[in-house]
């Protein structure tokens, strides 16, 4: 018969379980939490670079926690890692504590020169105390740029006297990892030099000073007298192992130019105790032997009270001694009522052909058309060019001259007396002639009917083509034609000065008319004939001015290279 359990075997066996039960939970919960350590990223990209520098630094961060070990750091391929940022390795070593806390390992990427391409490599974590971690690495490395930069540009040197030198303009020379000396030549009118005091054809930079820091070079422009016209050369900057640089350097080479004024603000007027036309005596260059050209400049201004109104005559002369004549070398006409200082100098007339008059003592003489006592100031300069003459001897003579005014010119589309008006001559060339052409100004003046089919009365309006015959043939032709008027830069005028006159504008400079003869003509006579295109006056007028007039000058001009005589000319 079994016996009840008691109240007390009850409680005892419960206690006796509570026991066992609370035991083996305490053996479970009893062990301990492995050691680790985490890191933010599992791979770096660094931005290419070029091989032989060193990228920015990147990071990443390593946290322990239960480390009883050391640990090791390492990084493999193009890249080094430092803990503080400062120093740089392969290698890093943390102790246990160290691991233990939150850790920066920055990162950069240092290809050498010859690492170039995509490059890979891995920062490994290694410890007794975890499995190995790794951070994939990569970056790009680019080839490495030697080569010579230069910094500035040299513009173009623009007009420089021969003999002279131009203002010296700077650039900068800079190497990129360059390995050899700098040599920077020069050739032609041009110099190079490194303190803007030595110049020469050549100079040298050191390349371990110019990698690091820009150097100056300096260059100006230097022609000597036969350097003249555009000059172009180029500074070659070259290094071994590199590419050449080049700069381009261009200038013009100007003659030396004697200047001689003559009139000087010469008040020309008609009344008011002043005259139309004015002579004097200047003192002019002397030795020809080197020139090459002869400028003159002309130059109006106007009086207190402003200037003539009307668009005039006007001319200068040059005084033949043998023959105590006065040859045209230039005409113009005035414009309405300003000046022509749109001009830097005023109008430009090569007068080359007189040469052999426009020197030593020379008498000059200057008209003005004007009909006001306000009329202009007038200013007249010559330049005397040096160079190497076409011909070292010049003659020249007066073939037809028809030019005092502008109605003393040739009456046009009526008959003429000729023995007032004499177009035909007879010209002897001497013998050791090498060069011969004929040197005309023409400008025609008046309203005469009928007018073209445009319009146009003769001869200011009227279109015309005249021939130059030769030995009765039609050898020369000077058109009468539209020179633009409108687009003179004197400019705006007063009055009518738009349209086209025939053959000239007012505010300009009459063209001189040069014709060329195929051979000299040495030693030999031709006929001359100046023969105006066929026209006939009716006797009428558009503007009350009577008839149409041509003034006319035709020298001939002989060069040769041993003393020449003036031709002869005679009716």
């Amino acid at each position: 018969m079994k016996r009840k359990p008691t109240i007390h075997t009850i409680l005892y066996t419960l206690l006796a379980f509570t026991f066992i039960f609370y035991a083996c939970s305490s053996d479970e919960g009893s062990g301990t939490a492995a050691p680790t350590i985490s890191i933010n990223n599992s791979s770096v990209s660094f931005s290419a670079i070029q091989a032989g520098t060193t990228s920015s630094p990147k990071s990443v961060s390593m946290t322990g926690a239960r480390l009883t070990s050391s640990v090791s750091i390492s990084v493999s391929g193009a890249f080094e890692i430092s803990r503080d940022n400062t120093n740089y390795s392969s290698n890093i070593s943390l102790t246990a504590d160290q691991a233990n806390q939150n850790n920066t390992i920055s990162i950069r990427f240092s290809p050498s020169e010859t690492d170039l391409g995509d490059l890979t490599g891995t920062i490994t974590v290694t410890s007794n105390d975890f499995d190995t971690k790794q951070v994939a690495l990569t970056g790009t490395a680019l080839e490495i740029v030697r080569e010579i930069q230069v910094l500035g540009t040299v513009n173009p040197f623009g007009d420089v006297t021969a003999g002279t030198m131009s203002t010296a303009q700077t650039v900068q020379v800079r190497g990129m990892n360059l390995e050899n000396d700098v040599t920077a030549t020069v050739s032609g009118s041009f110099e190079i030099s490194k303190d803007n005091i030595t110049f020469g054809n050549s100079v040298t930079y050191d390349h371990t000073a110019i990698n690091t820091t820009p150097e100056d070079l300096y260059v100006r422009f230097s022609p000597t007298a036969t350097d003249l016209g555009t000059q172009t050369a180029t500074i070659t900057l070259a290094a071994t192992g590199v590419t050449d640089q080049t700069i381009n350097l261009s200038g013009v080479g100007t003659a030396v130019r004697h200047n001689y004024q003559t009139f000087d603000s010469q008040r020309i007027a008609f009344g008011g105790g002043f005259n139309q036309t004015v002579t004097n005596t200047y003192n002019l260059h002397t030795n020809m032997s080197n020139i090459e050209q002869i400028m003159m400049y002309v130059e109006l201004r106007c009086p207190t009270g402003g200037c003539n109104a009307w668009d005039v005559y006007a001319n200068i002369k040059v005084k033949d001694d043998a023959s105590g004549e006065f040859y045209e070398i230039g005409r113009y006409i005035t414009p309405y009522g300003v000046d022509n200082s749109q001009l830097s100098r005023g109008f430009e007339i090569d007068v080359t052909d007189f040469k052999s008059l426009l020197q030593g003592n020379t008498e000059l003489y200057a008209r003005i058309e004007t009909w006001g006592a306000d009329g202009w100031e007038l200013s007249v300069e010559f330049d005397y060019v040096e160079g190497t003459p076409d011909y070292e001897y010049y003659a020249i003579a007066d073939v037809i001259t028809y030019d005092d005014w502008s109605t003393s010119g040739v009456p046009y589309g009526v008959a003429i007396d000729p023995m007032t008006w004499d177009l035909t001559k007879n010209v002897m060339i001497p013998s050791n002639a090498e060069s011969t052409h004929l040197r005309t100004i023409i400008s025609g003046w008046g309203h005469a009917t009928p007018v073209d089919s445009d319009n146009r009365p003769c001869a200011e309006w009227c279109f015309r083509t005249h021939d130059v015959k030769i030995n009765g043939a039609t050898t020369f032709q000077h058109n009468m034609e539209p020179m633009g008027c409108a687009s003179n830069p004197v400019q705006p005028q007063a009055g009518n000065w738009t349209p086209d006159r025939a053959g000239w504008c007012p505010g300009m400079a009459v063209p001189v008319r040069v014709d060329q003869f195929s051979t000299p003509m040495n030693g030999s006579m031709f006929a001359f004939e100046y023969d105006y295109q066929d026209w006939t006056s009716d006797g009428g007028t558009t503007s009350g001015q009577g008839g149409a007039f041509y003034a006319t000058s035709t020298f001939v001009v002989v060069k040769s290279s041993t003393p020449i005589a003036k031709p002869t000319v005679t009716d």
